[in-house]
């Protein structure tokens, strides 16, 4: 476990069964508590909240960066190099369809990371990603 301390997301999901299959099945996340209208995952030591929230036509929009499409909104997580590598090889294994195909940026400079997006059943767009050196999460 990292030493950051656990932060606390609540996403909006239009299907509360769908997604939670989605987290649990697909990603592997821990389900903890749940009610009718929320329900709890471990994602990756941290806790996240899926909420029922009515669908509207919201889309999601983009911004380009080192020449590919990333979505925005977005959230992720910061993984160590060797958990990002089997994450993203059980997401193709189980099919996932990507955004942005897992990669490497800055291959051989400062702030190299490996980096992933695709979108969960709700249209929510998640980012993984993974430093070689997690002391460059900040550098410039």
């Amino acid at each position: 476990m990292s030493s950051i301390p656990p932060f606390h997301l609540a996403i909006p999901v239009d299907n509360l069964a769908e997604c939670s299959r989605f987290y649990r099945e697909v990603l592997g996340f821990g389900q903890g508590r749940s009610s009718d209208h929320w329900v709890d995952f471990d994602c990756f030591g941290h806790q996240l909240v899926l909420h029922y929230k009515e669908k509207t036509s919201e889309q999601i929009t983009s911004n380009p960066v080192d020449g590919k499409v990333v979505p925005i909104p977005h959230f992720g997580v910061v993984l160590d190099m060797e958990t990002f590598t089997l994450f993203s090889e059980k997401l193709r294994a189980k099919k996932v369809k990507f955004i942005i195909e897992p990669y490497i940026r800055f291959k051989g400079e400062v702030g190299e990371q490996a980096t992933m997006f695709f979108t969960d059943p709700s249209g929510n767009a998640l980012e993984f990603k993974a430093f070689r050196d997690r002391d460059q999460l900040f550098a410039t």
